[in-house]
């Protein structure tokens, strides 16, 4: 198991509840064996595995700046997760009270009232609110869209030898001076000035532009904060909150973290599997010239099995 991902023994089950015993990971296969939903549907880790996951990803790349060494660590940089806490007031005949709402996380570099405003363009099931199902599912597309087994060879049990395991550091090398990217939430008329690092209206911007949203092609309200890329171009392309999704799966990008190819968005998962066939059986890329195919979808040789029994998928079993 990977230094990066934390303790998983007795993690709950977020889909079987009580009827999860507790996780007990399969020798290669990314599930429980107690239940048979995967490592992601386990409530496991915390907000410092997270944080150290993301610092990992986002080193090397022009999103570095969302991270900070960790001291004494030999170069390991820590994401600086934006948590945002936003006060209202109780309306009551006595004194004032206030509540409070915390986000496990928020877009950076926005005064409150955007960041406000960012929470509610996005379904209300999505928003991190801590405590909650948003933040729990939050959690969830970390480990789902960013896996760490798809950039880290002490996190992948399936390669075999110094040629694949070069290959992968190539390979994530690769996407983090080419792909990798964190949108940026501005209002759109400050789209240009997001290229200058300016974060500020641009003089001259022509009176009641039109702005339209990349991807559903609507208009994009000049009083509503958009999602900017810088790899897509900040004046070519900006996205309604709800609509910076993944072009193959749909999902909303966690943490704004995309990968930029062909002209659209997708999570880590679906770029790197765009690029590398992934096994079926251990869920891991493929790095290796040989392995088994059928229906488009591919395995490891050793993990084209049942993962209980472990006899060929060719020979039918009873589990």
């Amino acid at each position: 198991m990977s230094v990066e991902s934390g303790p998983l023994e007795s993690a709950i089950c977020l889909l079987c509840k009580d009827g999860c015993s507790g996780l007990q990971p399969h020798s290669w296969r990314k599930a429980c064996v107690a239940c048979g939903c995967g490592i992601a549907d386990h409530a496991h880790g915390d907000h410092g595995d997270d944080d150290r996951r993301m610092g990992r990803l986002l080193a090397d790349t022009p999103s570095a700046h969302l991270t900070a060494k960790v001291k004494g660590g030999g170069g390991l940089r820590l994401y600086k997760r934006n948590r945002m806490i936003v006060t209202y007031p109780v309306v009551s005949r006595k004194d004032p009270t206030f509540s409070t709402v915390t986000y496990d996380w928020a877009p950076a570099g926005l005064n409150q009232k955007l960041a406000k405003q960012y929470m509610e363009l996005i379904p209300e099931i999505q928003r991190p609110v801590s405590g909650t199902g948003g933040a729990a599912l939050r959690r969830r597309r970390l480990l789902v869209q960013l896996p760490v087994y798809d950039r880290d060879p002490l996190a992948c049990r399936s390669l075999a030898g110094e040629d694949e395991i070069s290959a992968m550091l190539l390979f994530v090398k690769h996407y983090k001076t080419e792909a990798l990217g964190v949108g940026e939430v501005a209002l759109p008329a400050d789209g240009r000035a997001l290229a200058d690092g300016e974060g500020g209206i641009v003089d001259g911007e022509e009176n009641n532009p039109q702005y339209r949203c990349s991807g559903c092609g609507g208009e994009a309200s000049a009083e509503d904060p958009a999602v900017f890329a810088q790899r897509a171009g900040y004046a070519d392309a900006m996205w309604h909150p709800a609509c910076f999704v993944c072009a193959d799966c749909g999902q909303g990008l966690v943490d704004l973290v995309y990968f930029w190819t062909d002209g659209k968005l997708l999570c880590g998962r679906h770029y790197c599997q765009s690029v590398w066939p992934r096994c079926c059986g251990c869920d891991e890329l493929i790095f290796s010239d040989s392995f088994h195919t059928q229906d488009g979808h591919a395995w490891h040789h050793q993990h084209y099995c049942c993962w209980k029994c472990g006899q060929s998928l060719d020979t039918p079993c009873h589990h």
